[in-house]
């Protein structure tokens, strides 16, 4: 079983005194390329307008942008999971997780982060960046550049894989998936909810762990408080759960 998860451009700060290397993150094939796409990001960074790193950090308040300036690579480093805050993160309770299922989203949950791309929760390290969703380095399209490097790996490492993708549309643009996965939708009242829709992957990553989930089927018989099965679609590849949010 393996579960794709967006991350958030809200992030806790520190870390350790590391460097980043090849063994940084999985695909270490691809280390080149995570570099190459930093080193632009660094270069922009280095070279922006104040203006230009507001729109890029997707912030205006000044103290943020002025932290944000300093050099990536000597920023301090921590393990993938523990560096995202955001709604989804704090739905989740990772730190409150037992070591079993703190292992399970380590080893299975792959996160496409909006710079360094697609990299496993375990994975260490992360330092602490900012980068507004969508936004170009230059002329530098971040998803179209993952997508473009990384897809050929991804296919093969999840090769005979049962998947959940919990993953928010956008990050779809990072890697398209091209074998059976399930997929979900959060609607409330009749409409489709933004803020729950983020809170409810986190519980639902949560509960995957702790049940051990393995497969769709479990997924299937697993009881989510306040959810309830709307409908089931299917097409070609996709599996989509409505479920309808009852608080």
């Amino acid at each position: 079983m393996k579960i794709l998860f967006s991350p958030s451009e809200a992030k806790f700060k520190g870390g350790e005194n590391k460097k980043l290397d090849k063994n940084s993150f999985i695909f270490p094939e691809l280390y080149d390329k995570r570099v190459e796409a930093v080193n632009e990001y660094q270069k922009f960074v280095n070279n922006a307008s104040n203006e230009q790193l507001a729109k890029l950090f997707g912030t205006k308040k000044q103290d943020v942008i002025d932290y944000y300036k300093g050099n990536l690579l000597e920023k301090e480093l921590i393990k993938v999971i523990d560096r995202y805050d955001g709604v989804a993160f704090d739905y989740l309770k990772y730190k409150g997780l037992d070591t079993t299922a703190k292992k399970y989203i380590d080893k299975n949950v792959m996160i496409f982060s909006n710079l360094f791309g697609p990299i496993l929760a375990g994975d260490f390290g992360l330092p602490d960046y900012k980068l507004k969703q969508g936004e170009k380095i230059g002329d530098l399209a971040l998803e179209k550049f993952y997508n473009e490097n990384f897809t050929d790996v991804i296919d093969e490492y999840l090769k005979d894989e049962e998947i959940i993708d919990l993953r928010a549309g956008f990050y779809e643009k990072f890697y398209k998936l091209k074998q059976p996965y399930v997929t979900m939708k959060f609607i409330k009242d009749g409409k489709v909810v933004s803020h729950w829709a983020k809170a409810y992957r986190g519980v639902i990553l949560s509960l995957l762990a702790k049940n051990n989930i393995q497969t769709i089927d479990e997924l299937m018989n697993m009881n989510i408080e306040n959810l309830t099965i709307e409908e089931i679609k299917e097409q070609k590849f996709k599996k989509e759960i409505v479920y309808n949010i009852n608080e």
